[in-house]
């Protein structure tokens, strides 16, 4: 387990307990869209700390060309360019396979293929790096486009989603260690009862993950406990009821709580007003949110406003790791995404013990 201080952390010291936990189990992160100074960069600080065997996707004498304009030394830092690769022809044949097992029309193989997004993908996917990092240079839809339709998805939960993970001292009640995850903050515009279940369930397992304690799951609404009886905030309370049978099920770690408030969620003084309650209310670790738009809004907000540290759109539902970087991300960003999704790496089939999918 990561196990992480009960004291709020800063993004650097949140990267470091990754990283050692890294130096142990160095693992291989494939980055879709090589081409970018910022990968470069969070390339060579990976090979530096000796945690990640980076793989960088793109022309090699271009990305070369800019290492060495900018001084960035590319010791160990593998590139591939994927019409080139020795594997080409092997991943063509496997998309048709692919395409005709799941009964999908996915045009030209070797287009396909030629595409980053999607080689990456099938590297990951067939055992040739243990993690992918992308979405840099492109517009979201496209990377998330070839993960669905490449990675073998996770039976257990209905949709792939994404979960972002902040960092902020300075913040007050940003999670119970410092660290506070948002879902679904990348992909369902509005998830049913049955898809908010699993996306409390399956966060939670990988907050249990990094934190190596109990987390504490909120589903928020604008709604505590009943205190308003809309449609909406119904279902957010019937997606917690529905997660936590599923928890006492299955005998999961996890704390599971909702509909509530986001200040009731985050703020024990608060919750202590609202909803009085013999034991104190820890801070949550997690923060379901209703809808695609509150969650991305609330994400942004803390993130460019209250200058909270953003570390990727974790991709949940796939049988591989994906992270999914913002095309305004920082080198610091793309470094920390790295790390933690190559921790996830890790753990991934302790997170998932049904094994191959």
């Amino acid at each position: 387990m990561t196990d992480f201080p009960p004291e709020p952390q800063s993004g650097t010291q949140v990267v470091r307990h990754l990283l050692d936990q890294l130096r142990r189990h160095p693992k291989r992160v494939v980055f879709t869209e090589g081409e970018d100074i910022r990968v470069i960069e969070a390339a060579a600080r990976l090979v530096r700390e000796e945690v990640v065997a980076p793989i960088l996707l793109g022309n090699r004498e271009r990305i070369r060309a800019m290492a060495a304009e900018q001084g960035i030394p590319m010791k160990f830092i593998h590139v591939i360019d994927p019409v080139k690769a020795s594997d080409f022809t092997l991943f063509c044949q496997r998309v048709v396979n692919m395409a005709r097992y799941r009964s999908m029309r996915l045009g030209n193989p070797a287009e396909i293929v030629a595409r980053p997004h999607y080689f990456g993908a099938l590297m990951v996917q067939y055992g040739q790096a243990d993690a992918i990092v992308g979405g840099n240079q492109a517009i979201p839809a496209a990377y998330f486009r070839a993960l669905i339709q490449t990675i073998k998805p996770m039976p257990h939960v209905p949709r792939m989603f994404g979960v972002s993970i902040l960092t902020g001292p300075h913040l007050k009640n940003l999670g119970g260690s410092g660290i506070l995850l948002l879902a679904d903050s990348a992909l369902i515009p509005n998830p049913t009862v049955e898809e908010l279940a699993a996306i409390a369930i399956d966060t939670g397992k990988l907050a249990h993950h990094f934190l190596g304690r109990k987390p504490h799951v909120a589903l928020l609404s604008y709604s505590t406990k009943g205190s308003a009886g809309t449609p909406d905030a119904r279902r957010m309370s019937a997606a917690a009821s529905l997660a936590q049978a599923e928890v006492l099920r299955d005998f999961l770690d996890i704390e599971i709580e909702g509909e509530l408030q986001a200040d009731v969620a985050l703020d024990p003084e608060a919750a202590e007003i609202k909803f009085p309650s013999p034991e104190a209310r820890p801070t949550a670790d997690v923060l379901v949110f209703p809808n695609l738009d509150a969650a991305h809004i609330a994400m942004k907000l803390l993130q460019h406003v209250a200058g909270a540290q953003v570390y990727g759109q974790f991709i949940r539902g796939l049988s591989r790791p994906a992270a999914q970087v913002p095309r305004t991300a920082s080198v610091e960003t793309i470094f920390g995404t790295a790390a933690a999704i190559a921790v996830e790496a890790i753990k991934f089939h302790q997170l998932y013990p049904e094994g191959e999918v």
